[in-house]
């Protein structure tokens, strides 16, 4: 169904769909997962359906029972479809669950993101 995925330097990672690879699907990645410890809550805001969001901006909240971060877009895109079955079970995302679904703006922003081996390297150098 899905693509290789590829990270943002904010833990989000982005899988293109095999079929239409101009649609994405967004979640977050296992080192964020770890860092934040039991997921509680997901907020995510159904008003961001069928709007664009750009690069680098919040698209919703996850909360932890440590803390609560920003879930920030690692590329930009339209929001076609926010994960339900994941916001009524929001511990689901250690499944390596999608959040969103996007139409992407410009592919070129993926091609960007950095591979697996290239997010590890980033966040092991920053951490």
């Amino acid at each position: 169904m899905h693509s290789k995925k590829k990270y943002s330097t904010n833990h989000e990672w982005v899988e293109l769909d095999t079929i239409n690879n101009l649609i994405g699907y967004i979640g977050i990645s296992t080192f964020a997962k770890k860092e934040l410890g039991d997921i509680i809550y997901l907020d995510i805001d159904y008003t961001i359906l069928k709007k664009e969001i750009g690069i680098n901006e919040s698209f919703g909240t996850i909360e932890a029972v440590k803390t609560v971060s920003d879930l920030f877009m690692p590329i930009s895109g339209k929001i076609i479809e926010i994960n339900n079955k994941l916001l009524k079970n929001p511990e689901k995302i250690n499944n390596n669950i999608w959040i969103i679904k996007i139409n992407i703006k410009d592919i070129k922003e993926y091609n960007n993101l950095l591979s697996l081996e290239e997010y590890e390297k980033y966040y092991k150098k920053n951490n």
